[in-house]
């Protein structure tokens, strides 16, 4: 850690039970819940409580995947969880009986079929009524989700033509970003008159794009590289982005994303989380300046998972919990950090 950092990462938990690599950790927006998987097909379920943040398991969900749980997603509501999986399944889930904690039996109340091979990312839009998922097989599904956990397919997009890394929509309109190993990122939206379609492509980086985020108000989007940079994309018209800022200090690919509010001023765009095989995880404030955007590094702490690749962070979306970041990675562990001013 370096000292003249105003801030630093402390970690507070390591939730530890998976038997393999941790993939993916997702914080329920409703209740206090963090959802982990993993190659071990399962599923891990931890309670906290929002004033004392001690970590415990609720309930472990088998899954019934035939292959690694890739990532998970739950819905605006907090009710419905859903695990996208190498066997090319997403499960959608439930508990029968609603409850803050999560313990209990979770069922699994329909699998979504369709992916040729592994999927990749799953996410919900901000309404819940629009699910996307990716996968290996270089297509972007778009879901309408229906009473009693019916599921219709709205759109299939071959845009793409490598491996889909990851889905990501607009925090408040029903616009979808796709990255993928073509290095591109390709934007859809619903065409009233016909199905869903690819509005716009961004030649984006050099290699393979893995994740993306976008800035809280949406005015913005983070894109994450094997080529060791992070780009930060104004949005200058409907389907139009320009490239206002280059972020780098990895030393290998990034892997992963995540812009929350934190806890800046007013001329803040919020804080950028990014980590990936190095081990490392950055912590930037993102600030509006004209017509760019500058940054400023808070933190960063090497070695976050010992030796191993770190494949997910998330920020906590509870309000007043803006400055807790979860990390999950191939020891098989999620880590739970709180960023603090240097000296706290």
């Amino acid at each position: 850690m370096q000292v003249d950092l105003p801030y630093e990462l402390k970690l507070i938990a390591t939730l530890s039970g998976h038997e393999d690599r941790a993939w993916h950790l997702a914080w329920n927006p409703t209740k206090p819940l963090l959802a982990s998987c993993s190659g071990d097909r399962s599923v891990r379920l931890y309670s906290y409580s929002p004033s004392a943040l001690d970590f415990r398991l609720a309930a472990s969900i088998p899954t019934g995947h035939t292959k690694s749980v890739r990532a998970v997603a739950w819905a605006p509501s907090g009710k419905t969880l859903v695990t996208a999986s190498f066997d090319a399944n997403i499960g959608v889930w439930e508990r029968e009986e609603d409850d803050e904690d999560g313990a209990g039996e979770w069922e699994c109340l329909t699998l979504l079929e369709g992916h040729e091979t592994e999927c990749k990312s799953v996410a919900y839009s901000s309404t819940g009524t629009l699910l996307a998922s990716c996968s290996r097989d270089k297509s972007v599904w778009v879901w309408e989700v229906q009473p009693d956990a019916d599921f219709e397919c709205l759109g299939v997009m071959m845009e793409h033509t490598q491996d889909v890394k990851c889905v990501a929509w607009h925090p408040t309109e029903e616009l979808l970003a796709s990255a993928s190993y073509d290095d591109t990122i390709r934007f859809y939206i619903d065409d009233p008159s016909d199905d869903w379609y690819c509005a716009a492509t961004i030649q984006a980086h050099e290699s393979t794009v893995w994740s993306l985020a976008w800035s809280p108000d949406g005015r913005f989007l983070a894109s994450a590289s094997d080529d060791k940079t992070v780009k930060i994309w104004k949005r200058t018209g409907q389907f139009q982005f320009k490239e206002v800022l280059v972020l780098t200090g990895h030393e290998r690919a990034v892997f992963s994303l995540a812009w929350g509010k934190g806890k800046g001023g007013a001329r803040s765009l919020g804080w950028l989380a990014s980590t990936g095989s190095d081990g490392i995880i950055f912590v930037r404030e993102l600030q509006e300046a004209e017509d760019t955007v500058t940054e400023r590094l808070l933190t960063k702490v090497h070695d976050a998972h010992g030796v191993h690749d770190i494949n997910t962070v998330a920020w906590c979306p509870t309000t007043g919990l803006e400055d807790i970041l979860g990390s999950a990675g191939d020891d098989g562990n999620c880590k739970i950090w709180r960023i603090e001013p240097t000296g706290v």
